[in-house]
């Protein structure tokens, strides 16, 4: 077994878990887009960052792709994981301004104002869909083609695969194709129609962490000293 603490708790994990995994197993809310149960850990979204280490040492990373080591210790919620969560949030709302699943972890996060360019390219490229095709429907049908801005999901030169059919698999698992927001108003793009009370006690000195993990937060007051 490999011994870590997550949040300053100690836990044991067997040898292969993530700390995706060991975070879940212990109750700590970690978000993810990209990542279902049954498919292979691909990191794309980058939602599910954590930090592990300490001091100058700490880094982030894909907390679903990232494997529990001996001695690790992690934290899922300190400001540092939430300034990331925040900032991938807005790229995503660049591209899929109309996923209900996106707007409710914007506002879930406190997201309020989207600074990037507005692109409407509903696709965050999470790779669940390819996934999907080729490790559950054993088809392989779509996949990703290009790199970089090019970079894009469909079947070769466009072609009609005579491997797909047509279950609807893919669409199924998409956080932008499964519900779309009613908000239509193009000049804005985060609705807050599902607005959540921000996690006060990150701000408060001398804490860098949440204090605690209801979701949605309750926002119980903190008295200074």
């Amino acid at each position: 077994m490999i011994k870590l603490k997550i949040n300053g708790l100690n836990t044991s994990v067997e040898k292969g878990t993530t700390i995706l995994e060991a975070a879940q197993s212990l109750g700590f809310p970690i978000p993810t887009l990209c990542h279902m149960e049954g498919l292979t850990p691909y990191g794309a979204c980058r939602l599910c960052v954590v930090e592990i280490g300490e001091d100058e040492r700490a880094k982030l990373v894909t907390s679903c792709t990232y494997p529990a080591e001996e001695g690790l210790k992690v934290r899922t919620a300190s400001s540092r994981v939430l300034r990331a969560r925040k900032m991938i949030l807005e790229l995503m709302l660049a591209s899929s301004p109309q996923s209900k699943i996106i707007q409710d972890l914007a506002a879930k996060y406190n997201v309020r104002q989207q600074r990037f360019r507005q692109e409407f390219e509903d696709c965050i490229l999470c790779g669940l869909c390819v996934r999907m095709c080729k490790e559950q429907m054993m088809a392989g049908a779509i996949g990703f083609r290009g790199r970089g801005q090019e970079r894009s999901i469909g079947t070769p030169f466009d072609i009609k695969s005579e491997q797909c059919r047509l279950c609807g698999g893919c669409i199924y698992v998409c956080p932008v194709c499964q519900l779309r927001c009613t908000f239509t108003e193009p000049e804005k793009a985060i609705c807050g129609g599902c607005a959540n009370l921000s996690p006060p006690c990150v701000d408060k000195e001398p804490f860098d962490d949440m204090m605690c993990y209801m979701d949605p937060c309750v926002a119980c007051e903190i008295k200074e000293s």
